[in-house]
């Protein structure tokens, strides 16, 4: 739901930014001022035209088809060879009668001349004349094969010269010139000269195919005409014509046009957006996945940093150079270090920028200001990694002067890639505004930090610091009325501190949760053995049920009156869980001694809970660590090592560390930082000439006394 409403919140302050301004013009109007593309698009209308010249403008293309002449040829073959065999098959025979030899010789002409017709195809048959063919039929052999080899002879050197359609009338009148036999009849003459007209035909023919692909190729040639995006259409002044007035419909700057893709292309692009923001809260291990309060504090910071884009994005339209680089986007990732952590920081700083890209195009020429997008990512990033966790107020300060020395090389490193055509007064305020941007997220950061402490009770750095601050009420109670459990609780912060900063965790949280863990103590402080000093042990007085139900409530005591004085629930939870579910061998071997039948060890535990994570887990061996090793005689290295690593076996064999993320490798890590801090706490020291004479004596003295 929460993720929803940003998606929409950042829908509506981007689409601005993302729907073309429409502008009010119609034919023939003067523009009031210079309008550009706000986006690339092809004018398709105006490549149609450029490929529909390019096409009109490729000649038809012909070919010399030399194949013809040998077809051509073989028609001429084809019509004397026809003719030939007729005359053969329909040859009166040897042995007829009178009455057929006297059989009239123009019906079997005519006879000869249908079977001619009828075998030619019908083409051929319409442009040859009867006369022609007649006159074939009627020529003798031998003139017959002269006539045909004349023809073909004619054809083929006519039809192997280049013959185009406009000149085919006059290859065709060559015939009468070449085909001059005069051997032959004018008769048969005729013929010849008939069938080699018919015969030639023209042979530099239109070839489509090529023709077809060389206007392809005229066509694809042509480069789209694009609207490029920026790109100037009307200049201020200029009369708006049919040309620009369809440029300007196109890339839909018209009050009458209507573009649906960038509403969806927005929708589209929000949705990326949110879903790299819930996979990385899926996948990361950080407390914005598990906690709704920290949750509900990211998209909080998320969505103020974006509106100070937004409202920051509106100082372009002043016309002051550079005066957008002034937005202290830095804030964010600088808040989101010190309230959540650096990693949450760094992812946020791309979704900055990245949403940046789209609130820095307000100029109309782009949807996406890559530049500006550039120059957020760096700044947000600079933010996060300068500040590291610490909250003083000179760090922050300290962290804003250099998120504004990566702002001034980061404005320039855009100023030096673009050609530097900036006049010095343009730089200075470029720089000037890059320093700003710096300055102003360190004094956000200060003045906004404590409202986000306060309002989702976050244990920040600097409420950590304030809790450890020794005039703390709860404190100064420890202090003054169990001051034994006070100096115990200071040793087991410095312990449990090392161990976390070892294992990455938050030492601070683990050394001021360790401040507090005892602070149950302060109910009965004299039940307790560092508390002591040298009154008697009142548990020498009471059963060993009754001083283990004393024993047990401190922690519970303790969680109850941090509760009451309003801490945070980490502290509380370390409070409540640093003795975890463990057992009270003293009293449950002491309460066994006095009865017959064993007593249940659940009776001698605490309720727990056990410690439910690795901060919890490190205060507890501190803790227990710190009293077995103060309750020595002669501490050693060696007994020390061997102490610890005893303390913690029994607790892993014992479950305490079951419900916590805690590793093997880990706890081995945890004994070496506890070793080598209580190596410097149980250091051997040098005893001076006057100790050890006090001490010899008081030697002697003793075992004087003992024998």
């Amino acid at each position: 739901m929460l993720v929803s409403l940003t998606a929409i919140f950042l829908y509506f302050i981007m689409l601005g930014n993302v729907i073309p301004e429409q502008i009010d013009v119609h034919l023939s109007d003067v523009a009031d001022e210079d309008i550009r593309s706000p986006i690339t698009i092809e004018n398709r209308q105006a490549t149609e035209e450029l490929r529909q010249t390019a096409v009109q403008e490729v000649e038809p293309n012909y070919v010399l088809k030399q194949e013809y002449a040998e077809n051509q040829v073989g028609r001429v073959n084809d019509i004397f060879e026809l003719v030939a065999q007729v005359k053969k098959e329909n040859e009166p025979e040897d042995d007829a009668n009178e009455d057929e030899e006297e059989q009239d010789e123009e019906e079997r002409i005519e006879e000869k001349l249908n079977l001619v017709n009828d075998a030619l195809s019908s083409a051929t048959s319409q442009q040859l004349s009867d006369t022609t063919i007649r006159t074939l039929l009627e020529t003798s052999d031998s003139q017959l094969m002269l006539a045909k080899e004349a023809t073909a002879n004619t054809v083929f050197e006519l039809m192997s010269e280049r013959i185009e359609a406009n000149d085919l009338q006059e290859a065709k009148d060559e015939v009468n010139d070449l085909i001059n036999i005069s051997t032959v009849s004018n008769r048969l003459r005729d013929a010849m000269i008939e069938v080699a007209q018919f015969a030639i035909i023209p042979n530099y023919v239109f070839d489509r195919d090529s023709t077809e692909r060389m206007r392809q190729e005229a066509a694809e040639s042509i480069e789209p005409v694009m609207i490029r995006e920026g790109q100037l259409l009307v200049q201020q002044g200029d009369v708006i014509n049919v040309e620009t007035y369809e440029q300007l419909r196109l890339v839909g700057l018209l009050e009458e046009t209507l573009n649906v893709y960038p509403y969806i292309g927005l929708g589209l692009f929000i949705l990326i957006l949110m879903g790299m923001m819930l996979y990385f809260i899926q996948e990361s291990q950080t407390t914005i996945r598990n906690n709704n309060s920290h949750f509900l504090l990211y998209l909080l910071v998320f969505v103020t940093v974006a509106c100070l884009m937004k409202v920051t994005s509106y100082t372009e339209l002043l016309g002051i150079s550079g005066i957008g680089y002034a937005v202290p986007v830095a804030t964010g990732t600088m808040l989101l270090t010190l309230l959540l952590n650096t990693r949450i920081a760094l992812f946020t700083s791309v979704l900055f920028a990245i949403i940046g890209t789209v609130l820095y195009s307000e100029d109309g020429a782009s949807s996406f200001n890559v530049t500006f997008g550039f120059y957020l990512l760096v700044s947000s990033l600079a933010g996060a990694l300068f500040l590291n966790t610490s909250n003083r107020i000179t760090r922050l300060l300290r962290a804003g002067f250099l998120v504004s020395c990566i702002n001034i090389i980061a404005v320039l490193t855009l100023l030096f890639m673009k050609g530097l055509q900036n006049n010095l007064f343009e730089i200075g305020l470029h720089v000037g505004s890059a320093a700003f941007s710096g300055v102003a997220a360190a004094v956000l950061t200060i003045g906004l930090l404590p409202f986000f402490e306060t309002g989702f009770s976050i244990l920040s750095v600097s409420k950590l610091i304030e809790l450890s601050n020794p005039n703390h009420p709860l404190l100064r109670k420890v202090l003054t009325e169990a001051p034994g459990t006070y100096h115990h609780s200071v040793v087991v912060g410095n312990l449990a501190e090392a161990a976390c900063e070892k294992l990455g965790e938050n030492g601070l949280l683990a050394r001021v949760g360790a401040y507090y863990h005892d602070v149950g103590k302060t109910k009965r402080p004299h039940f307790f053995i560092e508390n002591q000093l040298k009154h008697d042990n009142p548990h020498d007085k009471i059963s060993p049920q009754l001083s283990t139900t004393i024993i047990i409530s401190h922690p519970y005591d303790g969680a109850d009156l941090l509760r009451e004085h309003k801490m945070p629930k980490e502290i509380i939870e370390i409070a409540e869980q640093h003795h975890g579910t463990s057992l009270l061998k003293y009293f449950y071997h002491k309460a066994n001694q006095e009865v017959e039948q064993p007593l249940p060890e659940s009776q001698f535990r605490y309720p727990g809970p056990k410690p439910q994570n690795k901060v919890a887990c490190i205060v507890a061996i501190a803790d227990s660590v710190e009293a077995a090793v103060r309750s020595m005689q002669k501490p050693t290295p060696d007994k020390i090592e061997a102490l610890v690593n005893k303390i913690i076996k029994d607790k892993l064999e014992d479950g305490q560390f079951d419900e916590s993320e805690i590793t093997l490798r880990e706890l081995n890590e945890i004994a070496l930082s506890m070793l080598e801090t209580l190596k410097g706490t149980f250091h051997q020291r040098i005893e001076y000439p006057d100790e050890i004479k006090k001490g010899g004596k008081e030697h002697g003295d003793s075992r004087g006394s003992k024998r």
